[in-house]
């Protein structure tokens, strides 16, 4: 077993790799840039080294600084977790190449999914379902328009070098395409520093199903079930649960066999996900993530398997133990990302002190975050606070711990998007299964809008309460000893202890 992991990464994810290094009796070392000092991730490792500054620039995406860290602490093995560096072949590569065992698929194989059109192109080899399009990334608009009319309108157009919705569009007519081109190519630029575009049949109202896959050294691959994640906003998921509603027996197998092909084409070793679009009953390769998911939780419910601790284990070299066969799926998970985002004002990213935090508990119920009271959110890194989870029996089960759970969470200091899971869980077509990847877009506003719910009445009152308390205090203060001692709730809960983190550099 390994004996020590640098994780380069921050947030719900380095605690939830913390925690699973604890368990496994592996020491951890986080990296923290300047906003995150008094994280509940770098508290909790076994030791922590600061990166850098708040800017993700100066610190996360930094692969020199992270190896380092890894050499100074003695640190015999890298989990990257997901965003940041968990997707960079080279930061993959480098790793290797000192020395360091990378928990994660081989550099190559993250590099032959990290292309979008030669990922495809492997696809199609391996016999594997692909939207139809066009093999390689568009020359100029004339080889565009050229695939265009051949595929037939609608199309879309998507980034040849990365995901998540940038550097997508689509476009409908002919007029449209040109404008789109230039849109498309200006983000992906920005997005990953390649302008690079391809084109793809444009399906309507499609549910986007990924298949979650286990792979060792020793030629074992496993898939372990779906996931639907079709509730989205901007391309970016919201709600993931397992397994979907629309796939039966046969069919979940006939996906998993495919999940299976496409990483035994590419040599994958370790866990990964492979997307898929399900349109009336017709599954196509979309891409796969190279990594560990956001919504691995709802597969750890159903499955009962501890997705982080095969990680470690398989990057140490073990093989797996159990067999396809050996699989089942126990009743049904919802994950709702929590994110600093206020959805009643369009999603508006929202930063602040988190002032009071309850977290949800009871039966079924999971809660998987990187935040704790005092901490400042900032708007340096991606909005996600934490992900809350339900299990139940059946999917109605799920549904109703998810709304009671969701009553239970509170956050005062910053807005979050709970609000929005509120009320989807109430939704009639959401709670029916009705629902496909255009389903924020026809609902989003109806889910949003509305008086101030409940939850954020009580948010007010706690917030009241909280700054009665701490005028209280000060003036308490400044009767004992004039005010020379500053106010722990003014510095925030977790800072004082901030210099007391074992190991601390």
């Amino acid at each position: 077993m390994l004996s020590k992991v640098l994780i380069a990464n921050r947030g719900e994810i380095a605690l939830r790799v913390v925690r699973a290094c604890a368990e496994a009796g592996v020491r951890s070392v986080a990296v923290y840039s300047d906003a995150d000092r008094a994280a509940p991730h770098v508290l909790a490792a076994s030791e922590a080294v600061r990166i850098g500054p708040a800017p993700a620039t100066e610190s996360y995406l930094r692969g020199e600084a992270l190896i380092e860290a890894a050499r100074a602490t003695g640190a015999d093995a890298v989990h990257p977790g997901y965003g940041f560096l968990a997707e960079n072949a080279e930061f993959a590569e480098a790793v290797d190449a000192a020395g360091l065992t990378f928990i994660g698929p081989p550099a190559g194989a993250i590099g032959a999914m990290g292309d979008k059109t030669r990922a495809r192109a492997r696809m199609r080899e391996a016999g594997v379902p692909v939207v139809p399009g066009t093999e390689a990334a568009l020359a100029d608009a004339g080889e565009a328009r050229a695939a265009a009319a051949e595929i037939g309108y609608p199309i879309l157009l998507k980034a040849a070098a990365g995901g998540g919705g940038k550097g997508m569009r689509v476009v409908r007519e002919p007029a449209e395409l040109e404008g789109a081109l230039r849109a498309a190519g200006d983000e992906a630029r920005a997005a990953f520093g390649d302008d690079r575009v391809y084109v793809e049949r444009f399906l309507e109202g499609p549910r986007h199903i990924e298949i979650q896959i286990l792979a060792d050294a020793h030629g074992n691959v496993l898939h372990l079930g779906e996931r639907e994640c079709s509730i989205q906003r901007r391309h970016q998921k919201l709600v993931e649960e397992a397994p979907s509603t629309v796939l039966d027996p046969a069919q979940r197998s006939e996906m998993g066999e495919a999940a299976v092909a496409a990483a035994r084409a590419v040599g994958y070793e370790n866990a990964g996900t492979v997307e898929f679009l399900w349109s009336d009953g017709a599954f196509y390769f979309l891409e796969m993530n190279t990594r560990l998911q956001v919504e691995h939780p709802v597969t750890e419910l159903v499955t009962g398997l501890d997705l982080v601790h095969w990680q470690l284990r398989v990057a140490a070299g073990e093989a797996l133990p159990f067999r396809q066969e050996d699989v089942r799926l126990a009743g049904h998970a919802i994950e709702c990302r929590i994110t600093a985002e206020d959805a009643l004002q369009g999603f508006l990213p929202s930063s602040g002190r988190i002032e009071h935090l309850e977290i949800p508990g009871g039966p079924g119920v999971r809660w998987d975050g990187g935040i704790a009271r005092g901490q400042e959110v900032t708007l340096h890194y991606d909005p996600l606070l934490g992900k809350l989870i339900a299990h139940g029996a059946d999917r109605p089960a799920a549904i109703a711990r998810m709304r009671r759970a969701l009553r239970e969470l509170r956050v005062v200091g910053v807005d979050t998007s709970a609000t929005f899971h509120a009320a989807l869980m109430n939704d009639p077509d959401f709670c029916a299964g009705r629902f496909d990847i255009g389903f924020f877009d026809r609902r989003g506003a109806a889910l949003t809008a509305g008086n101030v719910p409940e939850d954020r009445e009580f948010a007010a009152a706690v917030a009241a309460a909280l700054l009665e308390h701490e005028r209280r205090r000060r003036n308490e203060v400044s009767r004992v000893d004039g005010g020379a001692r500053p106010s722990r709730w003014r510095e925030g809960a977790v800072g004082d202890s901030a210099t007391n983190a074992r190991g601390w550099r």
